[in-house]
């Protein structure tokens, strides 16, 4: 380049943002009115702002260039802003950014993130502040716009701010911090029947593997549950089991286009690559002693059941904030496969294994007539703000 040479090409984008994590996830958040007036409303625009931002589509898969992590837990995007809704403080809208794909997914929530919602809308001024004491807890009224489903948080403060220090422990999470509770209210499909074929169980033709018998469940996120024995697993794996081993990975994506065409979600099985984030594929074994990923040992009495379950084409870490809602609706309601992993029975609350360790969820379900509904399920997570300032990423070209 000579000295005479002039620059052609445009100054970044600086755009105000938080790192958060929430759960076992982390990812990037705005207040809708600090993105750019054409990122406001929905759109290609939007789309590719946030691509450019996490860093995809990356064809190393690292995400080196953006803000991702290059995991479906770290890849990530939330876009919160005052409530339009009677009775909420906060709008919620998720967007799960593939990795090595042009492709932001806005069919569903994330569970683990729904942590951080409440302590960012009270820091950035989108809860009335008539709603938050000095100390003890500030119930945060979420509108979650993926799914238009309400999450209530309960945030700890300490004079008059968000209180993220603590010792509640988490697994998948190194360290401790303060402890948020979440309920998920009524997480069952709301236009749709919880169990959209109107069975407990279902047997799902498999190419490759023939019929195998599978709970489909509209609740937190919808999920398709498999024993692990019937895809030959023990429910014990952790993720190099699975995410090393190509054939494995092409077997659960056959299985989650063909479920998802089982739930209605999708009319044929080609479009599921247009749905990554939904439905998920998860598999149930009854309790066994095994090591976790951190090397921590879990013991079979320590747990109901054991769970692991996909995320984005990979086996998770740990556990979806979500599919942790379908786990413990699904463990509530007598018959379904998570329930019979667990022992069978009636019970609210259930305790499974996944790859970091365990986690305690509750539901509340109940027969109105002849159908299945669940009031709420709850679960305890973390949050915390690790960077908060500005975002810089170029202009995107639409």
């Amino acid at each position: 380049m000579t000295s005479s040479t002039q620059l052609t090409f445009p100054p970044q984008l600086r755009v105000p943002a938080t790192y958060m994590r929430g759960g076992t996830s982390k990812g990037v958040f705005f207040s809708l009115k600090d993105l750019p007036i054409k990122a406001q409303v929905p759109g290609a625009y939007r789309d590719a702002l946030l691509l450019r931002i996490i860093g995809s589509p990356d064809p190393y898969a690292k995400q080196t260039d953006g803000m991702g992590g290059a995991t479906s837990s770290t890849s990530k995007t939330v876009i919160l802003s005052k409530s339009e809704q009677k009775n909420h403080d906060v709008d919620y809208l998720f967007g799960q950014v593939a990795i090595d794909k042009a492709f932001v997914d806005w069919s569903g929530n994330c569970g683990n993130l729904s942590a951080a919602v409440g302590a960012f809308a009270i820091s950035n001024g989108l809860v009335d502040s008539s709603r938050i004491p000095q100390n003890g807890i500030a119930t945060v009224r979420i509108w979650q716009a993926n799914i238009n489903k309400t999450i209530i948080a309960h945030v700890p403060m300490t004079q008059g701010q968000v209180q993220e220090t603590g010792d509640f422990e988490l697994d998948g999470v190194t360290f401790p911090a303060a402890e948020v509770q979440l309920e998920f209210m009524a997480p069952a499909d709301a236009e749709g029947a919880m169990f959209p074929t109107g069975n407990l169980v279902d047997e799902l033709a498999v190419p490759g593997l023939g019929n195998i018998k599978v709970t489909l469940i509209n609740a937190g996120i919808p999920t398709i549950f498999v024993d692990a024995a019937a895809i030959g697993y023990r429910g014990t794996e952790l993720q190099d089991a699975i995410n090393n081993d190509e054939k494995a990975l092409g077997l659960f994506e056959t299985i989650r286009a063909h479920g998802a065409v089982k739930m209605g979600l999708i009319k044929h099985i080609d479009e599921a690559q247009n749905r990554q984030h939904t439905p998920k594929v998860a598999f149930v074994a009854a309790p066994l002693d095994y090591q976790a990923s951190s090397g921590k040992r879990v013991k079979a009495t320590e747990v109901d059941l054991l769970v692991r379950a996909m995320s984005m084409g990979k086996l998770h870490h740990a556990m979806m904030g979500t599919a942790a809602v379908a786990i413990g609706t699904a463990a509530a309601i007598p018959g379904t496969l998570v329930n019979l992993a667990a022992g069978g029975g009636n019970r609210q609350v259930v305790t499974f294994g996944h790859p970091s360790g365990v986690l305690k969820v509750g539901a509340e379900a109940e027969l109105i007539d002849n159908q299945w509904q669940v009031t709420k399920a709850i679960m305890s997570r973390s949050a915390r703000v690790l960077m908060e300032g500005w975002v810089r990423v170029p202009e995107p070209i639409v």
